[in-house]
């Protein structure tokens, strides 16, 4: 299964899809510090606010419900997202792929780390964050979808409650423009939980798609990137026709890097 991941790599036909994991190694602060921040800039104690049953999504709804926009949240997350050029140069994993040299990057993060990476080895790249970007691709650069919105603009990032619900229709330009460019295309899914609805669904709604196609033989196979064995997981994602990876590496932040310097081996 890999080496046939790597050939298609090679052959440029691979779309990485890439979640919060990949940023693990960046020390980036994680959702429960966002919701902290979230009660903090909203005047309370996140200890006494905040409630187990309380999702980052519902934490989200209600700081814009009470400031308005998430504008001043953006901004915290814009700083302290953000890593310095030297820790980006440092990073085996997001220098791993630049040299993969996939075609097509789709992520869900904010932040501007891949795309800082790119301009730091010197590779051309093309960030599509809404549909007025998609409208402006040309030439063969690597193409980086900013799934879920960028820092750039306020009014793309998804991440309130609403922001999920109206995504999951699955019917907005980003959306279009990712069942058109999976038609032909595999894809590895890599530092996501399994946890995630959102994700989730975009699995579904794809098998669906090719089903309904009456060409399901033809669908390129898809890749998820597991950390360890679930068989559960593994036996759900194979009905929907996804092949798991699952590390060997007892070190989960060595985990990606050494299915990178696999596949990276096996497309020389």
């Amino acid at each position: 299964m890999i080496e046939d991941l790597a050939r298609r790599i090679r052959e440029r036909s691979v779309i990485l899809f890439a979640g919060a994991g990949l940023s693990v190694s960046l020390g980036l602060p994680t959702w429960q510090q966002l919701t902290h921040e979230m009660a903090k800039q909203l005047g309370y104690d996140p200890e006494v606010l905040i409630r187990p049953s309380t999702s980052y999504l519902t934490m989200a709804e209600f700081y814009r419900l009470e400031m308005s926009s998430i504008g001043p949240l953006r901004s915290w997350m814009d700083r302290n997202w953000a890593v310095s050029e030297d820790s980006l140069r440092n990073s085996k994993v997001f220098n791993q792929i630049v040299d993969l040299d996939f075609s097509f990057i789709y992520t869900t993060n904010y932040d501007r780390n891949i795309e800082e990476i790119h301009r730091i080895r010197g590779k051309k790249f093309f960030k599509i964050a809404s549909v007025k970007d998609i409208s402006r691709t040309t030439g063969s650069e690597t193409q980086i979808v900013k799934f879920h919105g960028d820092f750039d603009d306020d009014k793309s990032i998804v991440l309130t409650e609403s922001d999920y619900y109206e995504r999951l229709n699955f019917e907005s330009p980003l959306d279009i423009k990712f069942r058109s460019d999976t038609l032909g295309r595999s894809i590895l899914f890599v530092g996501y939980s399994l946890s995630d609805i959102n994700i989730r669904l975009i699995l579904y709604k794809m098998k669906q798609m090719w089903k309904e196609s009456g060409v399901m033989e033809h669908k390129p196979p898809l890749y998820m990137f597991m950390l360890r064995p679930d068989p559960v997981q593994e036996r759900v994602l194979d009905s929907w026709g996804i092949r798991t990876i699952i590390s060997e590496e007892p070190s989960a932040a060595e985990a990606l890097p050494a299915l990178f310097d696999q596949l990276k081996q096996l497309t020389i």
